[in-house]
């Protein structure tokens, strides 16, 4: 079956709307478990409130709210950033990453990893893509990971110029804040 582009974007709103609605559960709201999600996803550099609130699309004043719900709860832990005062870490406590491993949205993740091949490629060229037209009508950030990225340094021992550090395995990986992709030869984005 062929979808119109309406179809479609009416199955996504669904879809969006079941994900949020499945956020209520073990006693936490959708933008929680969207920050619990953020934060075990951040490399080192991204892990700070306002990342976190740039990635959420959301306020400082509200992802503070959040964050500090989080808190009281045991699930995520602030700390200064080297000598700065003024620069959080934002990480999860032992607490926080044994809730996320009962993420109500597993399921999905499964539901994903079982599409067969040509399928889940392309299912996830035409997200990213969707992303990538969304972020920039709405002029928000493209988070994403060293390997796509144009600062990064590959070689022995990998660096981020725009941060100035070497990058661990982890970093590697992980989401990060100031994450620019890769042009192609063409001068198009390559996702």
């Amino acid at each position: 079956m062929v979808y119109s582009s309406e179809e479609t974007q009416e199955k996504l709103e669904r879809l969006a709307r079941l994900i949020r609605g499945a956020g209520h559960a073990e006693g936490l709201i959708p933008a929680q478990w969207d920050v619990l999600r953020y934060l075990a996803r951040a490399n080192r550099f991204s892990n700070s409130p306002i990342a976190t609130a740039h990635y959420l699309g959301t306020t400082k004043g509200t992802i503070s709210q959040t964050i500090q719900a989080l808190m009281r709860k045991d699930l995520v832990k602030s700390a200064s950033r080297g000598n700065d005062a003024r620069s959080v870490v934002l990480t999860l406590t032992e607490k926080g990453k044994a809730l996320l491993a009962r993420d109500p949205l597993a399921a999905m993740g499964k539901d994903l990893a079982a599409l067969r091949g040509k399928t889940q490629k392309h299912l996830g060229r035409a997200v990213a893509d969707l992303l990538q037209s969304e972020t920039t009508r709405q002029g928000a950030r493209l988070f994403g990971s060293c390997e796509g990225c144009r600062m990064f340094l590959a070689g022995k021992e990998p660096v981020c110029a725009s941060f100035g550090e070497r990058l661990s395995e982890i970093d590697l990986t992980g989401l990060c804040q100031k994450f620019r992709a890769v042009k192609s030869k063409t001068g198009q984005i390559e996702k």
